[in-house]
């Protein structure tokens, strides 16, 4: 009996121990990496990045990824392929899966992302949906793990909008039990559907930005507007002007905090500069660690744990 195609559509598809595997072959390939040593396990395979959303780290990543692993990355986007003048997305899986070996897509809701996996041969990834962005999780644990040792009963400070990010941060505490304090404005609290968490052990709600940062160990935002919203953009300059995370946040925080931000980011409005540029920030070694977590990740997913 063939074994059912494994996808990673949200973090909980994952468990606990095949997120302590993934991070132990993070560590294991970027080593290789670093010391120039050939690591080709995916020859001759193909990958299908298809982009809905625009992109710098999420396409890089996975390009570079996949040459580094031996194999080839194809880009479409919606924009030059049938996908983009009404094609089914069933039939886009059904097709897309018999020419690749494995597909990532960035795109809207993820309901889109969830049809494509139900009709798709190979193992699809989530590059990013409006609900959940997984693959950038998994490199901000493994930053932190690589950073201060192990995530599980740490705190971990989310200030600002309730969006994709934030919703997988809360998948991830449940998974890897640690807990997360969220800070949002009025009026852009968390959904728990949305966010697809079912229990409140891991997660508390806090009105001040300054509470939910006292004490936690990493301390994360993001851009105020996320794509697709750009027409709130005045408005949540309003709404969010407390949410600032600056150094004043920072030094509220445990002392050795680390500052996370999956960028781009926007000094000034969400971060100010003397963070994001200071000691406490792992910002440039998080955007590095997407492209490693997501090695290990493609690896898994084409050829299971290898030893």
């Amino acid at each position: 009996m063939s074994t059912p195609i494994k996808h990673f559509l949200q973090f909980k598809d994952f468990t606990r121990d095949e997120f302590e595997y993934l991070f132990e072959r993070t560590r294991i390939i970027k080593e290789r990496f670093k010391s120039y040593q050939q690591y080709w396990p995916l020859q001759d395979r193909t990958l299908v990045m298809i982009f809905e959303k625009a992109s710098t780290r999420t396409r890089l990543s996975f390009e570079a990824g996949m040459h580094q692993l031996g194999g080839s990355a194809i880009y479409l986007n919606t924009r030059d392929s049938q996908l983009g003048r009404g094609e089914p997305v069933e039939d886009a899986g059904k097709v897309i899966s018999r020419m690749s070996d494995i597909v990532m897509i960035r795109t809207f809701e993820q309901d889109i992302i969830e049809r494509f996996a139900r009709n798709s041969r190979v193992p699809v990834i989530n590059g990013l949906t409006n609900e959940y962005h997984p693959c950038q999780i998994l490199a901000d644990i493994y930053t932190y793990i690589e950073h201060r040792g192990s995530i599980r009963g740490k705190t971990v400070a989310w200030i600002g909008d309730s969006n994709n990010m934030c919703n997988t941060w809360l998948q991830a505490a449940e998974i890897l039990d640690f807990n997360v304090h969220v800070s949002t404005p009025p009026g852009y609290e968390v959904e728990p559907e949305r966010a697809g968490l079912y229990g409140t052990d891991h997660y508390e709600s806090f009105g001040d930005p300054m509470e939910a940062a006292r004490g936690a160990d990493l301390v994360t935002t993001d851009v105020w507007t996320s794509m697709g919203w750009e027409a709130e953009n005045e408005e949540r300059m309003k709404d969010f002007a407390d949410w600032q995370v600056d150094g004043d946040m920072m030094r509220v925080a445990a002392p050795d905090a680390v500052f996370m931000h999956c960028l781009p980011a926007h000094r000034g409005e969400e971060v100010s500069a003397e963070v994001i540029d200071g000691p406490q920030s792992v910002v440039w070694d998080e955007a590095e660690n997407r492209l490693h977590v997501q090695k290990a990740l493609m690896e898994y997913l084409l050829l299971g744990k290898v030893a």
